[in-house]
Protein backbone atom coordinates (compact mmCIF):
# COMPACT_ATOMS: atom_id res chain seq x y z
CA UNK A 1 0.00 0.00 0.00
CA UNK A 2 2.83 2.38 0.91
CA UNK A 3 4.38 1.42 -2.44
CA UNK A 4 1.60 2.41 -4.37
CA UNK A 5 0.76 5.14 -2.61
CA UNK A 6 4.27 6.90 -3.16
CA UNK A 7 4.09 6.31 -6.92
CA UNK A 8 0.39 8.18 -6.95
CA UNK A 9 1.57 10.68 -4.88
CA UNK A 10 5.05 11.13 -7.28
CA UNK A 11 2.25 10.85 -10.57
CA UNK A 12 0.22 14.03 -8.76
CA UNK A 13 3.55 16.24 -8.17
CA UNK A 14 4.00 15.78 -11.74
CA UNK A 15 0.89 16.72 -12.34
CA UNK A 16 1.11 19.92 -10.28
CA UNK A 17 4.53 21.15 -12.11
CA UNK A 18 3.08 20.72 -15.42
CA UNK A 19 0.50 22.71 -14.74
CA UNK A 20 -0.21 25.97 -14.09
CA UNK A 21 -1.42 27.61 -10.85
CA UNK A 22 -5.74 27.56 -11.18
CA UNK A 23 -5.23 24.53 -13.35
CA UNK A 24 -7.70 21.37 -12.82
CA UNK A 25 -5.81 18.40 -12.66
CA UNK A 26 -7.96 14.64 -13.79
CA UNK A 27 -10.60 13.45 -12.20
CA UNK A 28 -10.40 11.04 -9.35
CA UNK A 29 -12.12 8.35 -11.28
CA UNK A 30 -9.91 9.10 -14.09
CA UNK A 31 -6.92 9.38 -12.12
CA UNK A 32 -7.91 5.41 -10.50
CA UNK A 33 -8.09 3.57 -14.22
CA UNK A 34 -4.81 5.42 -15.31
CA UNK A 35 -2.83 4.67 -12.20
CA UNK A 36 -4.72 1.30 -11.54
CA UNK A 37 -5.51 2.08 -7.55
CA UNK A 38 -8.02 2.10 -5.56
CA UNK A 39 -10.23 5.48 -4.90
CA UNK A 40 -8.99 5.00 -0.99
CA UNK A 41 -5.35 5.22 -2.24
CA UNK A 42 -5.76 7.52 -4.45
CA UNK A 43 -7.52 9.91 -2.01
CA UNK A 44 -4.84 9.41 0.47
CA UNK A 45 -2.66 10.38 -1.88
CA UNK A 46 -4.14 13.82 -2.60
CA UNK A 47 -5.15 14.71 1.04
CA UNK A 48 -1.21 14.38 1.28
CA UNK A 49 -0.34 17.24 -1.39
CA UNK A 50 -3.98 19.22 -0.18
CA UNK A 51 -2.57 19.17 3.29
CA UNK A 52 0.80 20.77 2.09
CA UNK A 53 -0.65 23.28 -0.17
CA UNK A 54 0.20 21.62 -3.42
CA UNK A 55 -3.40 21.01 -4.33
CA UNK A 56 -6.81 22.49 -3.42
CA UNK A 57 -10.11 20.68 -3.36
CA UNK A 58 -13.64 22.44 -4.64
CA UNK A 59 -16.44 21.13 -3.95
CA UNK A 60 -18.20 19.98 -6.63
CA UNK A 61 -15.74 21.60 -9.15
CA UNK A 62 -12.81 18.88 -8.54
CA UNK A 63 -9.16 19.18 -7.71
CA UNK A 64 -7.05 22.25 -8.79
CA UNK A 65 -3.25 23.40 -8.49
CA UNK A 66 -2.43 25.34 -5.85
CA UNK A 67 -1.61 29.46 -6.59
CA UNK A 68 1.47 30.82 -6.55
CA UNK A 69 3.42 31.86 -3.26
CA UNK A 70 4.43 35.14 -2.62
CA UNK A 71 7.37 35.87 -0.77
CA UNK A 72 8.70 37.29 2.71
CA UNK A 73 12.18 36.95 3.54
CA UNK A 74 13.99 36.92 6.74
CA UNK A 75 17.77 37.39 5.82
CA UNK A 76 20.64 36.30 8.10
CA UNK A 77 24.11 37.54 8.05
CA UNK A 78 27.54 35.53 8.59
CA UNK A 79 27.61 34.86 12.09
CA UNK A 80 27.99 38.19 14.58
CA UNK A 81 25.80 40.29 12.12
CA UNK A 82 22.59 41.88 12.18
CA UNK A 83 20.03 40.72 9.84
CA UNK A 84 16.66 41.79 8.20
CA UNK A 85 13.50 41.50 7.47
CA UNK A 86 12.02 42.70 4.35
CA UNK A 87 8.64 43.13 3.65
CA UNK A 88 6.26 40.75 2.46
CA UNK A 89 4.52 40.46 -0.83
CA UNK A 90 1.48 41.01 -0.74
CA UNK A 91 -0.82 43.26 1.13
CA UNK A 92 -0.39 42.12 4.41
CA UNK A 93 -2.57 43.55 7.16
CA UNK A 94 -3.98 43.27 11.05
CA UNK A 95 -7.74 43.05 12.40
CA UNK A 96 -7.50 43.29 16.36
CA UNK A 97 -9.30 40.75 18.02
CA UNK A 98 -8.01 41.73 21.81
CA UNK A 99 -6.63 44.63 22.93
CA UNK A 100 -6.06 45.43 26.70
CA UNK A 101 -3.66 46.45 29.40
CA UNK A 102 -2.87 43.61 31.91
CA UNK A 103 0.24 42.34 34.75
CA UNK A 104 3.08 40.81 33.25
CA UNK A 105 2.60 37.88 35.73
CA UNK A 106 5.79 35.74 36.57
CA UNK A 107 6.41 34.17 33.42
CA UNK A 108 6.08 36.91 30.37
CA UNK A 109 8.02 39.28 33.10
CA UNK A 110 10.97 36.64 33.16
CA UNK A 111 11.23 36.79 29.28
CA UNK A 112 11.09 40.84 29.24
CA UNK A 113 12.77 40.82 32.24
CA UNK A 114 10.01 43.33 34.27
CA UNK A 115 8.39 43.08 37.18
CA UNK A 116 5.41 40.59 37.25
CA UNK A 117 3.55 43.83 38.43
CA UNK A 118 3.79 45.98 35.88
CA UNK A 119 1.73 46.45 32.95
CA UNK A 120 1.87 44.73 29.86
CA UNK A 121 -0.07 45.86 26.72
CA UNK A 122 -1.26 42.35 24.97
CA UNK A 123 -2.57 42.44 21.67
CA UNK A 124 -4.18 39.72 19.82
CA UNK A 125 -4.51 40.24 15.64
CA UNK A 126 -5.68 38.53 12.93
CA UNK A 127 -3.25 38.78 10.21
CA UNK A 128 -4.61 39.25 6.84
CA UNK A 129 -2.54 38.59 2.90
CA UNK A 130 -4.80 40.30 0.28
CA UNK A 131 -7.29 40.32 2.77
CA UNK A 132 -7.84 36.30 3.85
CA UNK A 133 -6.46 34.93 6.89
CA UNK A 134 -2.68 33.82 7.57
CA UNK A 135 -1.87 33.72 11.08
CA UNK A 136 -3.38 34.34 14.50
CA UNK A 137 -0.35 36.83 16.80
CA UNK A 138 -0.29 37.66 20.14
CA UNK A 139 1.56 40.41 20.92
CA UNK A 140 3.17 41.44 24.30
CA UNK A 141 4.92 45.00 25.01
CA UNK A 142 5.88 46.59 28.19
CA UNK A 143 3.54 49.10 28.37
CA UNK A 144 5.52 51.74 29.79
CA UNK A 145 7.23 51.48 26.47
CA UNK A 146 4.28 52.32 24.49
CA UNK A 147 2.11 54.72 26.11
CA UNK A 148 -1.04 55.93 23.55
CA UNK A 149 -0.94 53.11 21.55
CA UNK A 150 -4.06 51.93 20.44
CA UNK A 151 -5.89 49.22 18.47
CA UNK A 152 -5.89 51.10 15.32
CA UNK A 153 -1.87 51.30 15.53
CA UNK A 154 -2.24 47.50 14.93
CA UNK A 155 -4.31 47.05 12.10
CA UNK A 156 -1.74 48.92 9.66
CA UNK A 157 1.63 49.56 9.09
CA UNK A 158 4.55 47.86 10.53
CA UNK A 159 4.99 48.08 13.70
CA UNK A 160 8.29 48.34 14.23
CA UNK A 161 7.81 51.83 12.24
CA UNK A 162 5.55 52.43 14.81
CA UNK A 163 7.97 51.54 17.79
CA UNK A 164 10.69 53.43 16.32
CA UNK A 165 8.79 56.92 14.59
CA UNK A 166 6.20 57.32 17.64
CA UNK A 167 7.94 55.58 20.99
CA UNK A 168 11.81 55.99 19.52
CA UNK A 169 11.85 52.34 20.04
CA UNK A 170 14.99 50.72 17.83
CA UNK A 171 15.00 47.42 17.52
CA UNK A 172 18.01 45.42 17.05
CA UNK A 173 17.16 41.79 17.12
CA UNK A 174 15.07 38.37 17.84
CA UNK A 175 15.15 35.22 18.42
CA UNK A 176 12.70 33.34 16.97
CA UNK A 177 11.37 29.64 17.05
CA UNK A 178 9.55 27.97 14.65
CA UNK A 179 8.04 24.78 15.23
CA UNK A 180 4.95 22.56 14.03
CA UNK A 181 1.30 22.43 15.53
CA UNK A 182 -2.02 22.17 14.88
CA UNK A 183 -4.31 24.55 15.20
CA UNK A 184 -7.72 24.07 17.88
CA UNK A 185 -10.96 24.76 17.52
CA UNK A 186 -10.81 29.02 17.85
CA UNK A 187 -7.79 29.48 15.70
CA UNK A 188 -9.76 27.11 13.05
CA UNK A 189 -12.60 29.38 13.20
CA UNK A 190 -10.59 32.28 12.51
CA UNK A 191 -7.95 30.92 9.83
CA UNK A 192 -10.82 29.25 8.10
CA UNK A 193 -9.73 25.73 8.15
CA UNK A 194 -10.49 22.13 9.72
CA UNK A 195 -9.82 21.13 13.40
CA UNK A 196 -6.52 20.02 13.94
CA UNK A 197 -5.01 21.24 10.79
CA UNK A 198 -1.02 21.40 10.08
CA UNK A 199 0.45 25.12 11.48
CA UNK A 200 3.39 26.70 12.61
CA UNK A 201 3.89 27.86 15.74
CA UNK A 202 6.04 30.83 16.02
CA UNK A 203 7.68 32.40 19.09
CA UNK A 204 9.76 35.57 18.97
CA UNK A 205 11.63 37.66 21.63
CA UNK A 206 12.70 41.10 20.19
CA UNK A 207 15.45 43.53 21.80
CA UNK A 208 16.07 46.91 21.25
CA UNK A 209 19.75 48.28 20.40
CA UNK A 210 20.46 48.32 24.09
CA UNK A 211 19.83 44.63 24.34
CA UNK A 212 16.43 45.26 26.39
CA UNK A 213 13.50 42.82 25.59
CA UNK A 214 10.98 45.00 23.90
CA UNK A 215 8.34 42.81 22.51
CA UNK A 216 7.05 38.66 23.10
CA UNK A 217 5.08 37.20 20.10
CA UNK A 218 3.59 33.73 19.41
CA UNK A 219 1.76 33.10 16.15
CA UNK A 220 -0.24 30.36 14.62
CA UNK A 221 0.45 30.66 10.77
CA UNK A 222 -1.37 28.25 8.46
CA UNK A 223 0.16 25.37 7.53
CA UNK A 224 -1.33 24.71 4.09
CA UNK A 225 -0.30 28.09 2.91
CA UNK A 226 3.31 29.08 4.25
CA UNK A 227 6.76 27.29 4.49
CA UNK A 228 10.46 28.18 5.47
CA UNK A 229 12.69 27.55 2.53
CA UNK A 230 16.50 28.19 3.57
CA UNK A 231 19.28 29.07 1.30
CA UNK A 232 23.18 28.46 3.25
CA UNK A 233 25.87 29.90 1.59
CA UNK A 234 29.10 28.02 2.91
CA UNK A 235 32.49 29.40 2.59
CA UNK A 236 35.67 27.76 2.04
CA UNK A 237 38.26 27.30 4.36
CA UNK A 238 41.09 25.11 5.19
CA UNK A 239 40.87 21.21 6.08
CA UNK A 240 40.05 21.31 10.04
CA UNK A 241 38.94 25.09 10.57
CA UNK A 242 35.93 23.49 10.74
CA UNK A 243 36.09 21.55 13.15
CA UNK A 244 37.65 24.51 15.46
CA UNK A 245 35.36 26.64 14.71
CA UNK A 246 32.21 24.32 15.86
CA UNK A 247 30.58 24.17 12.41
CA UNK A 248 30.80 22.37 9.37
CA UNK A 249 32.25 18.57 10.15
CA UNK A 250 31.52 19.20 13.82
CA UNK A 251 28.03 21.14 13.98
CA UNK A 252 24.76 20.50 12.19
CA UNK A 253 22.90 22.21 9.84
CA UNK A 254 19.68 21.97 9.80
CA UNK A 255 18.59 18.75 7.05
CA UNK A 256 22.49 18.41 6.37
CA UNK A 257 23.77 15.35 8.28
CA UNK A 258 26.96 16.09 10.52
CA UNK A 259 30.20 14.86 8.50
CA UNK A 260 28.51 16.36 4.95
CA UNK A 261 30.56 19.59 4.92
CA UNK A 262 34.22 18.77 5.69
CA UNK A 263 36.07 22.09 5.75
CA UNK A 264 33.49 24.28 5.50
CA UNK A 265 33.68 26.67 8.70
CA UNK A 266 30.30 28.58 8.41
CA UNK A 267 28.58 30.84 5.91
CA UNK A 268 25.29 33.48 5.04
CA UNK A 269 21.90 32.14 5.54
CA UNK A 270 18.86 33.17 3.88
CA UNK A 271 15.35 32.01 5.35
CA UNK A 272 12.46 32.57 3.25
CA UNK A 273 8.65 32.41 4.17
CA UNK A 274 6.54 31.52 1.30
CA UNK A 275 3.30 32.70 1.53
CA UNK A 276 -0.02 30.51 -0.91
CA UNK A 277 -2.68 33.33 -1.63
CA UNK A 278 -5.97 31.87 -1.92
CA UNK A 279 -7.25 30.42 -5.30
Amino acid sequence: MAVKRTRVRDHLRDLVEARRPGEPIPSERALCEELGVSRPTLRAAVDELVATGLLVREHGRGMFVAPEKVVQEMAMASEGSAFSVPRAAGSWAGRVLEFETVPAGARLGRRLRISPAAELTRVARLRLVDGEPMAIEHLHVPAALVPGLAPADMESGDFYDLLRERHGVRVREAVQSIEPTVTNEAESRLLGVPVLSPALLFERLTSDAAGRPVEYVHSVYRGDRYRIVSRIAFDDGPPGAAAEGGSGAAAHHPGIPPGDLPGRPGGRSTTTGDVQPPA
